[in-house]
């Protein structure tokens, strides 16, 4: 199998939103979900589509409206928007048993389409998310802001914040924010019917392992696995983070085929 995957476009709700579908023969298939202004060609989106290549399965990587090579307006982005691309683009190409794999705000996507992928009867066969960042706009976001932020915010309609090891300041809009309200999912049980596999580096200082902790106090007491790694920062893009993720990957693959 060719190894570069052309990029192609899937169009939902007049916005072009850039796929690269990876297909395979072999089960389950992969589906990646990129984190907060990131997109599919980062280390590990590119690591998890080899990892499918390699072992002939399907893989499905896409950027959200804003992000990446789609279309869109990245001010114009919410949490709700993102949600929706990525399920419009799930049901497109996605047949058969998935895992999803979510790297931080990802992890939030993830979830909330393993909840909407519930309602309609459908179930996962696995997820992996790495240091996920559920409800980060409420939890970590706002309680950081002070009051000239929130002025800043709402004369501007959208804050910059430091981004850690990035020289790039980190934007989010006040609808992002508003919206993320909304769209919070630790606050009960979220069942989201399949085994799930949370990496989590414990040097993490913009998604605290602590919040990943939390996030474990809502999930199913069964089928939920937690690996913390010490020395580990948010970006877990090192070899021997890369390594692990690869690890759990075909440890869930193998659990999941054999039965």
């Amino acid at each position: 199998m060719d190894q570069n995957i052309s990029c192609q476009f899937f169009s939902f709700e007049g916005t072009a939103l850039a796929v690269r579908h990876r297909k395979g023969r072999s089960s389950p298939s992969l589906v990646w979900l990129s984190g907060y202004q990131s997109d599919m060609l980062g280390s590990k989106a590119v690591m998890v589509d080899n990892f499918a290549q390699k072992n002939d399965l399907s893989c499905l990587r896409f950027d959200y409206s804003g992000h990446g090579e789609s279309e869109g307006d990245f001010f114009q982005g919410t949490i709700s928007r993102w949600v929706k691309e990525s399920l419009a683009t799930f049901e497109a190409y996605c047949e058969g048993p998935q895992i999803l794999i979510g790297s931080s705000m990802g992890g939030w996507i993830a979830l909330k389409l393993a909840m909407m992928l519930a309602q309609k009867n459908k179930s996962l066969a696995g997820m992996v998310l790495i240091a996920p960042a559920p409800d980060f706009t409420q939890t970590l976001v706002e309680p950081e802001l002070g009051p000239e932020e929130w002025k800043i915010l709402e004369e501007k309609g959208y804050i910059e914040r430091p981004a850690v090891g990035d020289t790039e300041p980190m934007p989010f809009t006040k609808a992002l924010i508003e919206d993320g309200r909304d769209n919070c999912v630790m606050k009960g049980c979220i069942d989201v019917g399949c085994p799930v596999h949370i990496l989590q580096g414990m040097e993490d200082t913009e998604i605290p392992y602590q919040h990943t902790l939390s996030l474990l106090d809502h999930l199913p007491l069964h089928d939920v696995t937690l690996t913390l790694i010490r020395d580990a920062d948010h970006r877990l893009s090192r070899p021997q983070d890369l390594e692990c993720l690869e690890t759990v990957l075909r440890s869930l693959i193998d659990r999941i085929n054999a039965g």
